[in-house]
Formats: structure tokens, sequence, C-alpha cells
């Protein structure tokens, strides 16, 4: 199964690159060639959800779980895999709930800024599981400089992510409610 999965990873690494790439270039520019560009993002966006989600799965075919899940830098991979799918799917739902007010205003920048951490998050999943395989890259040397050895486990305190759940409910409501505000006036 491995093979398939070096294959396959490379199909939602593409579209999700190529989606950044529309999303920064339709930050900059109102010109028809971008608002032609961003009729294609939703599809990129869902392509790329679903080809991760079946790399993920094959991902998770490789190796049994009890081997993978004990090296750190195992886990450190199908966490940052896990990141990323989840990462993207909310970013599809956002250029979906919002259709074209996404790049009204500040948000369009909000929107580049997100694209940007979701592509330095690929990057860093792709780094993770070349290392598996015995590919190494200048990502990892990085990302030691800036504090985390990609051998040794990424820990988050289960408080922390209770914090992050209560604040992303915070802010859906916050969303909800000032779009039946908008709505109503």
């Amino acid at each position: 199964m491995a093979p398939y999965h070096v294959v396959l990873v490379h199909f939602p690494i593409a579209l999700w690159m190529t989606a950044t790439l529309v999303i920064l270039f339709r930050t900059l520019s109102d010109g028809p060639t971008a608002k032609l560009f961003d009729r294609a993002l939703v599809p990129l966006l869902s392509l790329g959800l679903l080809s991760g989600i079946i790399a993920f799965s094959v991902g998770l075919m490789v190796w049994p779980w009890e081997t993978i899940s004990a090296s750190a830098l195992g886990r450190n991979h199908v966490l940052t895999a896990s990141w990323t799918i989840a990462y993207w799917a909310v970013i599809l739902w956002v250029r979906q709930a919002r259709g074209e007010s996404v790049w009204d205003g500040l948000s369009r920048w909000v929107k580049a800024g997100l694209a940007s951490l979701g592509c330095g998050l690929l990057g860093i999943t792709g780094t993770l599981g070349g290392h598996l395989v015995g590919i190494y890259t200048d990502v990892s040397t990085a990302l030691r400089q800036l504090g985390w050895d990609v051998y040794t486990t990424f820990y988050v305190p289960d408080s922390t992510l209770i914090v992050l759940l209560l604040i992303s409910a915070l802010l859906v409501g916050i969303g909800v409610w000032a779009g039946r505000q908008k709505a109503a006036s």
C-alpha cells in the first residue's frame, strides 16, 4: 500500500497548492481573470478534500496503527495530516457558505492568510511523511530552529483543545448572530 499512498498524496498537494495560488491571485485582483479562476476554487478545494481523505485512508493502511503510533514521527505525521484535511475542509466550507462575499473588505486578506497557513501545514505534513520514507528536507531544520524537533511528539494539552473548541463555538455563534443582524437590516 505504501506506493499507492505516495502517489495519492500528490493529488491533494497539487490541488491545494493550486487553490492557494487562486486565493492569493483573487485576493490581489478583482479583474475578470481572477473572478474566472475563483469560479474554479470550490471544485479545486472539493477535489483536494476528496483526494486528501482517500490518501489519508490509504496512508493508515500502510503500517498497522500500533507501528505508526509507536514512533513520534509517525504520530506527528498522522496528526498533521488530519489537521491538514480538517483545515482545508474549513476553507472549502467558508468559501461555499460565504460565496462571493468572502472577497469583500478585510475578509479577502483573512482568506489569503488562512490559505497561506494551510499551505504551510501541508508542507509540514509532507515533510514528516518524507522523513518516514527516508527523504529529508530543510523544512525539518527550520522547524527545529522554531523549537519543534519532528522526532519528538507534538502535544496539545486537553485543556487547550477545550478552550479552542469553546472559542470556535463562540466565533461561530457571533458569525451566525451577525449574519442574522445583516439579513434583518
